[in-house]
Formats: C-alpha cells, sequence, structure tokens
C-alpha cells in the first residue's frame, strides 16, 4: 500500500474495492462514522428482513410456527449453524447456534473438564475478556477448588500481547483443561491455533478457544488444526445484534460424551417430544444445547449470514488487513505529535480486525471523538478501539477519522471531557 495520505487516494482504494457494494446492506447513520463494529456490528437491510420473518411468522402460525413456515423454529438453530460452520472451518454438525458466550462456556468446561489425579488446573490467560475467567473460576469452585491456586494464568510480557512460547511452557502436567481467546480483546492479536493445540494435544490435554473478536473477521479452520471446543457471540463481526444468541463448536471426535448441564433442547431431536425421564442426547454438537432457543434473538443471524456466505470470509479478511494497513499508515503519518502508540502486532497472520491506540487521555479523546460523530470504543485505562469493518466501512471512513483525531489533538478539544469512563464503555 502507497504511503499516500490525500483524500484522493481513500477514494481511489474505495472505487477498487470489490466489496464496497455491500455497505449499502447496512443502516448508516448520516455523517456517522461508526468504528465499533467489533463490539457490535451494525443493523443490516437483510438481518432486519429476517427478524420481521419471524415475528410474521409467529403472528401467522402460532405455536405452529415450531414445524410450519419458511424456516420452522423447532430446526432454526440447526439451520442457522449450516450456515455458520464455513466461518470456523467445521462440518455442520459440529455447530450450533445456542445460548450465549458465557453459558456456552460453563457448558463446555462442565463437559470437558475432568480433574484427575495431579491434572486439576484450567490454564487461562490474563489478557483473557474477564467474563470468560469469572466463568472459569466458578467451575473451579463448584468443584471444590479454590480458583487462586487452580486456575493458572499466563503472563503478558509487555501487558498488550501474549507469547505463545510461554503459554505453551505453561501447559505442565498439573494441568486438565485449557481456554484461551483467538484474539485478544484489546490489543487484536490473533493467537496462533494450530501451534497451541498441537502442543496441548502432545501433551494430553484438552484446548478451546473463545472466537468472539475472531468469529467474521478472520477465517478459521478448527477441524484441520484438530481444535476441541470453541464458543462465540455473533454481535460483534457477524452483525447479529445486541443481545444475539451465541455459537459453539465441539469437534466430531467428542461427539457421544454427555453434556456436563443437560437441558431438554439437547435431545435427539426424533425423541425430545417423548418427554421421557431419562434424556437421550442429541448424536452431534446439537446435543451441548440446554434450553429452549430465542428465536428473535437468532432470527437477524439468518439474514446477516447470507452476506457472509456471498462476500466470503476470505475476501473480508483481505479487505479488514487492507482497511487497518491503512489506518496504521495514517495513524504514523498525521499524529506522529500525539503520543499515540499502536500496540497491535504488525504482522497480518498475528493482527486481528481492530487496531488499539494507546494514550493517556484516551477516554477523553473517545468522548471527542464521540462529539465529531466518530463510534470509537473505550478500553479502560488508556485503550481506544478503532474497528474498520470490512463490510460496511469504506477508506474514506479511515480517512475522516484519522482526520478528526488529528484536529481534536491539534485543538486540544478533548480537554473538556473528564478522562475516565462513562458507566457503559
Amino acid at each position: 500500500m502507497e504511503r499516500d495520505t490525500r483524500l484522493e487516494y481513500a477514494r481511489k482504494l474505495d472505487q477498487q474495492d470489490a466489496l464496497n457494494s455491500y455497505r449499502d446492506e447496512f443502516y448508516l447513520q448520516p455523517e456517522v462514522i461508526y468504528m465499533d463494529g467489533n463490539s457490535l456490528g451494525l443493523l443490516s437491510k437483510r438481518a432486519e428482513q429476517s427478524l420481521l420473518s419471524a415475528l410474521d411468522a409467529w403472528k401467522k402460525y402460532g405455536i405452529d410456527g415450531w414445524t410450519q413456515g419458511k424456516d420452522p423454529w423447532f430446526y432454526f438453530s440447526e439451520t442457522l449453524s449450516e450456515m455458520c460452520a464455513p466461518l470456523v472451518g467445521a462440518a455442520k454438525e459440529e455447530v450450533i447456534i445456542t445460548g450465549s458466550t458465557t453459558t456456552n462456556l460453563h457448558q463446555l468446561i462442565a463437559s470437558f473438564y475432568h480433574p484427575e489425579g495431579a491434572r486439576i488446573k484450567i490454564l487461562a490467560d490474563e489478557l483473557n475478556f474477564p467474563s470468560d475467567l469469572y466463568a472459569i473460576s466458578s467451575q473451579l469452585v463448584l468443584h471444590g477448588y479454590d480458583p487462586k491456586e487452580q486456575m493458572k494464568l499466563v503472563k503478558s510480557r509487555d501487558g498488550d500481547t501474549l507469547s505463545e512460547a510461554d503459554i505453551i511452557d505453561a501447559m505442565t502436567d498439573d494441568v486438565a483443561l485449557i481456554v484461551l481467546p483467538s484474539v485478544l480483546y484489546r490489543s487484536g492479536q490473533i493467537l496462533n491455533m494450530k501451534a497451541l493445540t498441537n502442543a496441548a494435544h502432545e501433551r494430553n490435554i484438552l484446548i478451546g478457544f473463545d472466537l468472539c473478536h475472531s468469529i467474521g473477521s478472520i477465517p478459521h479452520c478448527l477441524d484441520d488444526w484438530d481444535v476441541d471446543f470453541a464458543f462465540w457471540c455473533n454481535y460483534k463481526h457477524l452483525n447479529g445484534g445486541p443481545g444475539a444468541v451465541g455459537g459453539l463448536y465441539v469437534n466430531k471426535k467428542h461427539f457421544g460424551q454427555k453434556p456436563g448441564l443437560a437441558g431438554w433442547f439437547g435431545s435427539d431431536k426424533e425423541k425430545q417430544f417423548d418427554l421421557a425421564i431419562e434424556m437421550t442426547p442429541a448424536s452431534n454438537a446439537g446435543a451441548y444445547q440446554i434450553g429452549t432457543p430465542s428465536i428473535f434473538s437468532a432470527a437477524p443471524l439468518y439474514g446477516s449470514l447470507q452476506i457472509f456466505a456471498e462476500a466470503g470470509i476470505h475476501a473480508i479478511r483481505e479487505k479488514s488487513l487492507k482497511l487497518t494497513d491503512y489506518m496504521t499508515l495514517l495513524v504514523e503519518e498525521e499524529l506522529s505529535d500525539y503520543q499515540f502508540t499502536i500496540t497491535n502486532p504488525k504482522e497480518h497472520e498475528r493482527r486481528g480486525g481492530h487496531l488499539f491506540l494507546v494514550h493517556e487521555e484516551a477516554a477523553r479523546i473517545c468522548k471527542a471523538l464521540k462529539e465529531y460523530k466518530v463510534i470509537p470504543d473505550f478500553r479502560s485505562p488508556n485503550g481506544i478501539r478503532l474497528a474498520p469493518v470490512a463490510l460496511y466501512n469504506s477508506y474514506e471512513d479511515v480517512w475522516r477519522t484519522v482526520q478528526i483525531l488529528k484536529k481534536i489533538m491539534k485543538e486540544e478539544s478533548y480537554k473538556k471531557f473528564e478522562n475516565k469512563r462513562d458507566v457503559v464503555a
């Protein structure tokens, strides 16, 4: 990419962009530059339509919507799972759209954490999203263990990234299970999931990944990497809507193992309504469902996943890298006088779909950006996450965001705000 900071160059890149037409699929507000798609993706017209279709089915069929209509609700989770499976590199039977990130993690730990002898610890990392650590801690407590002793956290050398070598060194004989992020939610670092899985299996340890900040942004090959399990939300890069249903993956080699947390929607579909006292779990990832699916939280994902199937995750990843390369270039060229530090890895194979800018006035700067109708994401104590999303952000969006940042810093307009986060950051 040329080191060209002119607006004309940004517009040239937009003209050459093969995914540019998808921008019209989304509800973009006038004069607003949305750079927070890694927290909550925008609404697409197709997602809106699929939600309205679900409402119409309820209106038309009532209870019979479970088995009638274009997309019967009884099989809707499986329909979405088949659409989602290519994004994680899995067979459709290994994926189920269900629950939420944390409830799915609870399910997977309950199913795959089997402490025995000296193998008691669950290995995680100190940079992981805290919700995952809360779930791990509570599962350890349920087994009668002290999380301070039995949750083993890999330390970061620099406060922003993790060393795969350090993680592998921590895979000692006292570890029973490993839960790691695919992409670190702050710095955007991609962990080498293939190498970590190989190392875990060489030591007879099961390993799973939190894909919340990678699904819909980067390709995955969970089957080829032989990952044991994974879980994710669908409201960030996949644009499934606030509180959208989550998803999980279980490698087919584990099929037949009973779920740790049983619920009637994990039953074999043919036997579910037998309502027998003893449950017969599904023979695939569907067994890890617990309760009745929330149809209206799942419906927008149907429309959104159609877009991903058309655009293709590899084309999305290619543009995402170009957008973040371009933003990095502009920050380096235009903001060099204002003490911003980019903490993302620069290598493409190690960088996810957002940039992480560190500045001591980050909270104030984020508030100033919002005043100028740029939507960022503040991460305490001093981080600004900016996510130019391939399906709806343009190169001109990136150019204007950096120019607004430059204006804010030059005029010091951020100083009128308090340098602390709001209730929701």
